[in-house]
């Protein structure tokens, strides 16, 4: 009996080691995955730290400067781009249309409106990565504003889809979630105090593949 007694406590005594082995194995693993998985959020996020947003369009005007916050550096990185200076031009990024709606490959679109000033600007449609979508079309998969067909307002009418379209046409292809990428070279806008007060094209969507 002397024997089984002693025995008890010492189960006991285990018992509550397992648990608190546990329950700290347990903290640690919550601790480093929502650390992970707030990282890779921020990284993902296009309005994160030191984002403006002009109408569903989205820029970090201090992305390629000294002043640049950590997260969107890491971004960067990862993603292999080359950032530019405020002196060279801004980069703006739409992941939504203009009614709030994810952009999807699957869908048409209708961009319209007026670029600010530059000297150059770039349109193309990229995965959520950034990188450019390839298609297998003879067509540019970017738009650039030397090849844009203009209205007399100096406005632009440009069709973003799978299926060809008259006039100004950025050809995407395959399914799933996509970003369009304005890229504003040597552009006034870009050393300007007031880039949230810009103008930018609207994004429609004009329909969407079954």
């Amino acid at each position: 009996m002397r024997l089984k007694q002693a025995a008890i406590p010492d189960v006991t005594c285990r018992r509550l080691m397992l648990r608190t082995v546990f329950l700290a194995v347990l903290v640690l693993a919550i601790a480093i995955g929502g650390g992970a998985a707030s990282v890779w959020y921020a990284l993902q996020e296009q309005e994160g730290i030191g984002a403006v947003k002009v109408g569903g369009w989205t820029t970090f005007p201090e992305l390629g400067t000294p002043l640049a916050d950590p997260y969107s550096k890491a971004r960067i990185a990862r993603e292999g781009v080359l950032s530019l200076g405020l002196a060279e031009g801004l980069t703006f990024v739409a992941q939504r249309d203009s009614g709030g709606a994810m952009l999807r490959k699957n869908c048409a679109y209708r961009i319209e409106g007026s670029f600010p000033p530059a000297r150059f600007w770039t349109l193309y449609a990229a995965e959520p990565s950034h990188a450019m979508i390839r298609n297998g079309n003879l067509k540019s998969p970017a738009l650039q504003s030397m090849q844009a067909l203009r209205k007399p307002d100096n406005s632009v009418s440009i069709a973003v889809g799978r299926h060809p379209a008259p006039g100004n046409w950025l050809p995407v292809s395959g399914g799933g979630p996509m970003a369009l990428v304005l890229t504003l070279y040597d552009s006034p806008a870009a050393s300007s105090s007031g880039i949230a007060d810009l103008a930018l094209p609207a994004i429609a969507r004009a329909g969407c593949d079954a």
